[in-house]
């Protein structure tokens, strides 16, 4: 089983950008999907994007389309997501998770087999 630590949270301005990373320990990264969520104050967790063992196929949650991009160096076991144009409402926890499929990290808010990291928080001021 993977372990995850995230990073790369912080304060920004409105229409800045960040990059998050996640770094996994353990055996065959690559046979895992991996994926982005995070959960602001109140809310409840909410998916944002999730990329494929190979790296290959990527899906997103509408409200982060095109301006958030998921991608991962199996080589470093790290999976990134680069987060542009942020906005005041894009504050919160992010997370990043390990599971079987992307089918079930887009569809599931979580399931038995999936490895939770411990959070980021980042911060958008207006």
């Amino acid at each position: 089983q993977v372990q995850l630590v995230e990073s790369g949270g912080g304060l920004v301005q409105a229409g800045g950008s960040l990059r998050l990373s996640c770094t996994a320990s353990g055996r065959a990264f690559s046979n895992y999907a991996m994926g982005w969520f995070r959960q602001a104050p109140g809310k409840e967790r909410q998916f944002l994007a999730t990329v494929s063992g190979s790296g290959v196929t990527t899906t997103y949650a509408a409200s982060v389309k095109g301006r958030f991009t998921i991608s991962r160096d199996n080589a470093k076991n790290t999976v990134y997501l680069q987060m542009n144009s942020l906005k005041p409402e894009d504050t919160a926890v992010y997370y990043c998770a390990a599971d079987s499929s992307i089918f079930f990290m887009s569809r599931e808010s979580n399931t038995a087999a999936r490895v939770w990291g411990q959070g980021t928080l980042v911060t958008v001021s207006s």
